[in-house]
């Protein structure tokens, strides 16, 4: 069937040499295109040159503008594991093969969304790394890396789509968590799934965001001031790696986004304002996909003794519990999701954990129970509701409760109490008809609780579904992030 041809104006243009049809790297054979959605498809010619595009029985047209873009959109189609050819000509011919129909999602991060399955320099390859690789055979997922800076190198492997493989996963160091989210997501619905990886080590959330998306979000007026200047803000530029790495693959049509960054702006002291910056980021993603209400789910950092790293300003054990904290107000943005993994951490001292299979599980789930409507998936840890005092214990009421236990079977840890002088003491717990009842013997009236609120938490409560409880506080008192410098 024929669709509406898209014109750009033409008015005034002078006829001008043929020009090859071309598309952006990120359209190649063995790509998938996302299911029920209208799939932009877009590229450069000759300024007034006639491209047409067929794919699946669909055939649509469109005019290259002055400038020589075109951009013509295929109307939604069904998931189809089915191999088809997808045609765009004008001058020349270029062909796609092995194109397949499913759920497409974009990755990105910093070095632990980046971590590989296998070996990077400085880090440990995640756990059973051998195995994984081995087993990394499925023809129906498919994975697209983005090099660093936008720019491939000669013979490597990014910039292409590849049929996951063993050989694929291994060369190019695709991401270990954005590879086990896949790998769940394509089992669970049995359709194909593309995976568009695009991160970078130690890079703070700024360098990703769109310069505009700063505009109109109080607090971050200093941001917005510099983005719409020179976009420098002391060391780093502003939207510095959205232009080359998230900019041109954009508006390829997607299910949603996964994030897995913060380290960076945890020690580059930013609190609670990082809820704020993710505000920017996923309404600047949302707005630039032109899909407002677009799934964001992403990780929040695992627990690591930042208070041990040799910088300027040491911080304390209560650093990272306030950035998770922060992670947790994003939450209040429609269609976004958490991964919690305080339970994966193996070596607190590795600020790049091995453990990428939970992570890349637990980001499945959400975006299988709350994206894709499956049933009798656990998406969430319990999350804290309310509290009684009852004389001098503290009833806990928890959401996603449902199974309400330890995972080793001893009493709930990591339980902190406090009165009106503020101090918190180690506490007891017990678990009774869904609630935990929290009582000190230092604390004769309780007033306020806390709950793996430490960088070393690795708390045992758990739900039916095995998820952790996520950290939390019932006080809204000042918290010291840093601790006093060395002598």
């Amino acid at each position: 069937m024929k669709h509406t041809v898209i014109f750009l104006s033409l008015a005034g243009w002078p006829f001008l040499a043929r020009a090859e049809v071309k598309c952006p790297p990120v359209f190649g054979s063995h790509m998938v295109l996302q299911r029920d959605q209208t799939i932009p498809i877009w590229g450069t010619a000759n300024a007034g040159e006639k491209v047409t595009v067929k794919f699946a029985g669909n055939e649509s047209h469109s005019i290259a503008g002055s400038d020589g873009k075109w951009q013509v959109k295929l109307p939604p189609l069904a998931a189809s594991s089915a191999p088809r050819v997808l045609l765009v000509s004008g001058t020349n011919e270029i062909r796609f093969d092995d194109v397949l129909v499913g759920e497409v999602w974009l990755c990105s991060g910093q070095s632990n969304m980046e971590k590989p399955l296998g070996e990077r320099k400085g880090q440990r390859p995640t756990d059973n790394a051998e195995k994984e690789i081995r087993e990394a055979n499925h023809p129906n997922l498919r994975v697209f890396q983005m090099p660093r800076g936008g720019r491939a190198q000669e013979n490597d492997l990014t910039m292409r789509w590849h049929p996951c493989s063993s050989e694929v996963v291994n060369q190019m160091s695709f991401s270990a968590a954005a590879y086990f989210f896949g790998r769940e997501v394509q089992a669970k619905l049995d359709v194909p799934v593309g995976l568009i990886h695009s991160s970078v080590g130690g890079t703070r959330i700024e360098l990703w965001t769109p310069p505009e998306a700063y505009q109109g979000i109080a607090g971050l007026e200093d941001i917005a001031k510099a983005a719409a200047g020179d976009r420098k803000l002391g060391d780093v530029r502003i939207g510095g790696l959205y232009d080359p790495m998230i900019k041109p693959l954009a508006p390829y049509a997607l299910r949603g986004f996964l994030w897995y960054q913060g380290e960076s702006n945890l020690m580059a002291n930013d609190g609670m304002i990082y809820a704020d910056k993710m505000r920017a980021l996923i309404s600047g993603w949302r707005s630039v996909w032109k899909l407002p209400e677009a799934p964001f789910y992403y990780v929040q950092l695992a627990p690591h003794t930042y208070s041990a790293r040799k910088i300027p300003k040491p911080y304390s054990a209560e650093a990272l519990p306030m950035f998770w904290e922060a992670q947790a107000k994003a939450l209040s943005i429609p269609n976004t999701g958490m991964a919690v993994i305080t339970d994966t951490v193996a070596q607190l001292g590795d600020i790049h954990p091995t453990n990428k299979k939970d992570v890349g599980d637990r980001l499945a789930r959400i975006a299988l129970a709350r994206t894709y409507g499956v049933k009798d998936v656990v998406d969430s840890g319990p999350v804290f509701k309310e509290m009684r005092v009852q004389g001098d214990k503290v009833a806990l009421k928890f959401d996603h409760a449902g199974g309400l236990r330890t995972k080793d079977r001893q009493p709930p840890g990591e339980f902190t109490l406090a009165g009106d002088d503020r101090v918190f003491h180690p506490a007891e717990a017990t678990i009774r008809s869904g609630y935990v009842f929290v009582s000190s013997k230092k604390v004769p009236k309780p007033v306020a609780v806390r709950f793996a609120w430490n960088e070393r938490a690795n708390p045992n409560l758990v739900n039916a579904g095995g998820l952790p409880a996520r950290s939390f506080r019932t006080d809204d008192w000042p918290v010291n992030i840093h601790r006093p410098a060395d002598p």
